[in-house]
């Protein structure tokens, strides 16, 4: 069963046209990297998803039933924008209010394991207004976590999160994973999102331009031949002779893609009087993928 199936699905704000026609599906189960630009539509989906703006057009499935549905909505868990919280209060009493709003039994115990589960524990009776932005990104997924839900929907979630807090976050969203759980998480940091995510949605002006899962990002993100040599100019023109795309790259380095050997690449540059001081075969990863992506986009 999928988690989230949105069938083509439209809201408009006036005249302007903020989802149009998206498809979408999550399989159960699944980390599900939303990834866009800046007023792309994904908070505008996250939230229709979640309940709290009405589609202009389409729908919104969830388990099998419409998203509207209370049964649904009580095993959700969201984090969209900032976290609902009281500025003077400590992170422990709004951790307790939210518990009380969910009804949630044995609220102490609840809000210790999941601050614990967010490494948060020490901080319980800090003043929210005195957290760092990290933190507040901490609290806010603990209380999308709190009563175990089912389905988790997570906008930028590891924006001002250093090092050290995007691990603890990999951590907690792949074990919630392992019990069942399903997550959607948009985030810009995409680096981050390719080391947890199994499944992809890249959405632009509104429509769903490519899903896919983990596997099949993979197996399209081509191969290359990166290497450095003393002249760098004229490497550049040797190789862009022979083969289709010759690019250099921000670490400075010139890139042979397509299926070619290494061995041919620098015996064309050898026999042209250019010795290769450095190569290296590489993948490009999900950014370079989704940047190339938006560059097709934009040119249809």
């Amino acid at each position: 069963m999928n988690a989230i199936e949105i069938r083509n699905l439209t809201k408009s704000f006036g005249s302007k046209m903020a989802v149009n026609g998206l498809n979408m599906t999550v399989p159960e189960g699944a980390i599900y990297g939303f990834i866009g630009e800046n007023g792309s539509g994904k908070s505008t989906t996250e939230k229709m998803i979640c309940g709290l703006i009405r589609q202009s057009g389409g729908s919104v499935t969830l388990y099998g039933k419409p998203h509207t549905d209370g049964d649904i909505r009580a095993g959700m868990g969201v984090l969209i924008e900032a976290p609902g919280c009281f500025q003077g209060l400590s992170v422990w009493n709004n951790m307790m209010i939210q518990a009380a709003n969910l009804s949630i039994p044995n609220a102490e115990q609840e809000v210790i394991k999941v601050l614990k589960m967010v490494r948060m524990e020490g901080a319980a009776g800090n003043k929210y207004k005195n957290c760092s932005l990290g933190m507040k990104q901490r609290i806010g997924i603990a209380m999308a976590l709190l009563g175990n839900p089912k389905l988790l929907v997570l906008d930028e979630p590891i924006n001002g999160l250093d090092a050290d807090g995007m691990r603890i976050m990999r951590e907690v969203l792949t074990d919630i994973t392992k019990s069942g759980a399903t997550v959607v998480i948009s985030s810009h940091v995409l680096g981050e999102l390719e080391k947890i995510a199994t499944h992809y949605g890249i959405i632009k002006g509104g429509k769903m331009i490519a899903e896919m899962t983990a596997e099949e990002l993979e197996a399209s993100c081509r191969t290359y031949i990166a290497l450095q040599a003393k002249d760098m100019s004229r490497a550049k023109f040797v190789l862009g002779s022979r083969f289709s795309r010759v690019e250099e790259d921000e670490a400075g380095y010139l890139r042979v893609y397509d299926a070619v050997k290494t061995e041919d690449v620098v015996k064309h540059l050898y026999d042209n009087g250019i010795v290769v001081s450095e190569v290296k075969t590489a993948k490009i990863g999900l950014e370079e993928y989704y940047i190339d992506l938006m560059k097709e986009a934009r040119g249809r």
